[in-house]
């Protein structure tokens, strides 16, 4: 195993609890704190993480530029920030996009549950394979097609506990729904920006820190807006270790997941990260108290195997 596989799959497996912890901390959340202002305020965090992060990145960027022309001319510093211009429109439709996904990831999970949601999620390869094809024209094979129904099989299970659709509940799979949603928003999000990176005019570490700053200022700014809020609600320690908690996790399984993918193909890193509803299911457990049944176990199983084919046929 050669060394950049090893970070990869280092960074990857601790992204992995990162992004599992993520519905867990969202579920845990006091109950004075709304979807709304816990949107708003892990958008907030995130970016306020991103920056020096951003910073760092283009510093080395801009090092490397001038060792490679010889020159040290300053207009050139920040030279990415310049294509971010014409690209301004998209960028704040995407902010207010993935502002609209970070207020329903909270109310998803909380009718769904920490273990559906996470299942759910992993829907987005799907979403993934279908948006690139009618937006970006990429190919889709049978195989993929197959596997995809495979998945949502596993779902189905999963959710339905071996189709005992009696018993499920109707806040349950209102909750699924709304996860779907945002899976697919997130996708649309994910496919349209992908041309900007194409074109090297920005960095995924950029994008997530212009995105995360753009939808925290829309949330923040029209919640002051439409609620008269207790400004209380801020400096309560127990809701800044919540909000500040929320944004790192948030923010550390990103940072991890580019990282992995720094090291390892996407292919192989979006296999690492498969396994991220088992981190949950393992953390909702025995946190949170809800049960990991044999249905979920399966389902995760079909997931996670549908995953790897899907993202290994792509590659190919």
């Amino acid at each position: 195993m050669d060394n950049n596989t090893k970070k990869g799959l280092i960074t990857g497996c601790i992204g992995i609890i990162f992004v599992g912890l993520q519905p867990i901390v969202a579920l845990s959340r006091p109950s004075v704190i709304d979807a709304y202002l816990s949107g708003a305020m892990t958008c907030l965090v995130e970016a306020m993480i991103f920056f020096p992060i951003m910073l760092f990145e283009l510093r080395a960027m801009n090092l490397n530029k001038q060792k490679m022309e010889n020159q040290t001319n300053e207009n050139n510093r920040f030279h990415f920030l310049i294509n971010w211009k014409k690209n301004l429109l998209l960028l704040i439709f995407i902010g207010l996009l993935f502002s609209i996904n970070q207020v329903l990831f909270f109310v998803g999970y909380d009718l769904a549950g920490a273990i559906n949601g996470s299942l759910t999620q992993k829907t987005s390869v799907f979403f993934g394979i279908i948006l690139g094809y009618l937006i970006l024209k990429e190919r889709i094979t049978k195989i993929q097609i197959i596997f995809s129904l495979v998945l949502f099989f596993g779902l189905t299970i999963s959710i339905t506990q071996f189709f005992t659709l009696l018993d499920i509940s109707s806040i349950i799979l209102i909750g699924v729904g709304i996860i779907l949603l945002i899976t697919f928003l997130w996708m649309v999000g994910h496919t349209l920006t992908k041309p900007i990176f194409i074109r090297n005019e920005a960095t995924p570490i950029q994008m997530v820190f212009i995105r995360n700053f753009i939808s925290g200022v829309i949330l923040i700014s029209t919640y002051f807006i439409f609620f008269t809020p207790d400004l209380n609600l801020f400096i309560e320690p127990a809701n800044l270790l919540f909000f500040l908690t929320m944004g790192a996790v948030y923010g550390s399984g990103l940072v991890c997941w580019y990282k992995t993918l720094s090291y390892l193909d996407i292919s192989k890193a979006t296999t690492v990260f498969a396994s991220t509803p088992i981190a949950s299911a393992i953390f909702a457990t025995f946190i949170l108290g809800e049960v990991f049944s044999i249905a979920h176990l399966v389902g995760t199983i079909l997931i996670i195997v549908s995953i790897v084919i899907i993202v290994n046929q792509k590659r190919e």
